[in-house]
């Protein structure tokens, strides 16, 4: 299995906010991999930084193996990294088809429309419906929909099962198995333990802007003594 992506020494900036410190991970093709950890932990940061988002960046990120640490962010999306923000961005004015549509194409093997369709056959029936239109559960399959036209092999998902109806969520647990068996490599920032906890191929658990501890889903059982003392799970 080849590593899509390694995080070394991973240091992070807004403004004068020193936000990581020293982050450690990598993600091989094909694996799903979550970011637990408390707000404030560095779990956004590290994705932002991933895509190139965030004021200032020290240390190395490599995408199969090509540094991309002083990439701008429209570079690194045409390496395959797609980035879905917790707050959707959806735009209120298009409909949900147009929202579809405005994204380009930055690499081949994108999906298609029907593709999403039939994955998201709530999608098709809202297809014509204004953003605001939506409900927060299909705004969040929007934004992650948008991304798979673009043609990311790499998804960068914050949050997406936040404050959504519990079949919604069930809905978009069924989505990552189904990216997953096809082959798309997905890190998850996720709040919702319960959510995450049986996607993940692995988790590190993050703290004051650094990995502070990494183990599989194997090992899922034998950790979570330490996941309750350090998310309060």
């Amino acid at each position: 299995m080849s590593r899509f992506l390694e995080v070394t020494e991973l240091q992070g900036w807004y403004g004068e906010s020193h936000v990581l410190h020293g982050m450690n991970m990598h993600v091989d093709e094909g694996e799903v991999v979550t970011l637990l950890g408390r707000n404030g932990s560095g779990r956004t940061s590290t994705l932002r930084a991933i895509m190139g988002l965030i004021g200032a960046r020290k240390g190395s990120i490599k995408l199969h193996g090509r540094e991309t640490i002083d990439l701008p962010p429209h570079r690194i999306a045409r390496l395959g990294v797609g980035y879905c923000p917790e707050e959707r961005g959806i735009f209120s004015s298009l409909s949900a088809e147009e929202n579809l549509l405005l994204p380009p194409v930055l690499a081949p093997g994108g999906m298609d429309v029907a593709a999403i369709y039939a994955m998201f056959p709530n999608l098709k029936e809202r297809a014509q419906s204004q953003g605001t239109r939506l409900s927060g559960g299909e705004q969040q399959m929007l934004a992650v929909a948008r991304i798979l036209r673009t043609g990311a092999k790499l998804l960068l998902l914050d949050e997406i099962s936040e404050g959504l109806a519990p079949v919604i969520v069930q809905a978009l647990a069924a989505m990552i198995r189904t990216l997953r068996g096809q082959g798309y490599t997905i890190v998850m920032v996720e709040q919702n333990f319960r959510f995450a906890a049986p996607l993940a191929d692995r988790f590190y658990v993050m703290e004051h802007g650094r990995a502070v501890q990494h183990f599989t889903q194997a090992e899922l059982a034998a950790n979570m003594d330490k996941l309750r003392a350090f998310l309060g799970v």
